[in-house]
């Protein structure tokens, strides 16, 4: 499936929160910390959303908005697909347009940020040409109280070949 990709707008804003809250459920309840859960109830998205607005894109497919990504500095910051549109090819899309973003604003070496727990994204990005460069703690947000710990694996997108 092709999606048409763009830049986010406002009134993209709720479908963005729904996309993330639910897929962010999905990938990481199993093994997040209970300290980060407490900080990521539906609403704890809003906020997120609206400050990212600027650098987020969205897959748009038959006039709805079934994933997107979010970009910031060198980081592919965020990358959710809906559940009826994953395994599409929608979140293949997203990563490239995300990297290439990257690479435009003179980054050479995009990377991002997975769960230690999320084997399925993990794997998802090794197929799409990211390499496991290790892991770390990631500062995951939590709102006015902060950043938590999180361990994650620093996963970056190899050179292209010349």
């Amino acid at each position: 499936m092709t999606a048409r990709i763009r830049p986010a707008r406002p009134d993209d804003a709720a479908r963005i929160v729904d996309i993330w809250a639910t897929g962010w459920r999905d990938g990481h309840l199993a093994d997040a910390p209970p300290e980060l859960l407490a900080h990521r109830d539906h609403d704890a998205f809003v906020p997120r959303v609206d400050a990212a607005i600027g650098r987020t894109w969205v897959a748009e497919t038959g006039g709805e908005v079934a994933g997107f990504t979010m970009v910031h500095d060198d980081e592919v910051d965020q990358l959710y697909v809906d559940a009826p549109f994953r395994g599409t090819g929608i979140a293949s899309q997203l990563l490239a347009y995300a990297a290439d973003r990257i690479r435009a604003a003179g980054h050479p070496k995009p990377w991002l940020a997975v769960a230690r727990g999320n084997a399925r994204a993990r794997h998802f990005y090794e197929r799409e040409g990211w390499t496991d460069a290790g892991e770390f703690s990631y500062p995951a947000e939590i709102g006015e109280a902060g950043h938590l710990p999180v361990p994650c694996h620093r996963m970056e997108l190899r050179s292209p070949v010349a």
